[in-house]
């Protein structure tokens, strides 16, 4: 064993609820690219409001040109995407505000975006957000928590052990 591993200190990241409502697990988004996570492992949020916003302490890496996904690097370098809905790149925009740009610095629970619930509703689209770590092969153990209420950037829904 080498002596970097025995004395490394083991970190510990905690990203909270970047959406108020429900948190289940990945594998319930209706959509395979997530359920069967393709692009990374997380948690997912059926949102009770439209606001989303900073995790942790982050940079935004990417807005979507169609404002209905945001991908952010947190500050201990794991890569997180934020997808509003199931198919709503479609609306191209439509009922989505976004609040950043690329390369801003945040602090955790400072507003990304928000987004028309019912505008995605109304669009016969599932507003269910998957919340991902792209990078999980760099995470180390991922832990989930899954809330019936989760409270925006109070909840902790994912603590990652390096």
């Amino acid at each position: 064993m080498k002596l970097s591993k025995l004395f490394k200190k083991e970190t510990k990241t905690l990203l909270y609820a970047p959406i108020e409502g429900k948190v289940v697990p990945i594998e319930e988004v209706p959509d395979e690219v997530f359920s069967q996570k393709m692009m990374g492992d997380g948690i997912a949020i059926i949102p009770s409001s439209g606001k989303v916003v900073a995790p942790a302490d982050c940079k935004v890496e990417k807005v979507f040109e169609t404002k209905h996904a945001i991908a952010l690097t947190t500050d201990d370098g794991l890569e997180l995407l934020i997808h509003v809905g199931i198919d709503t790149v479609g609306m191209k925009g439509d009922g989505f505000h976004v609040s950043v740009r690329d390369g801003q610095k945040l602090k955790a629970g400072e507003e990304l975006m928000e987004f028309d619930i019912e505008k995605i509703q109304a669009a016969n689209l599932n507003p269910i957000t998957p919340v991902l770590i792209l990078n999980p092969e760099n995470a180390g153990t991922i832990q989930k928590s899954y809330a019936a209420n989760a409270l925006l950037a109070v909840t902790e829904v994912l603590a990652i052990k390096n």
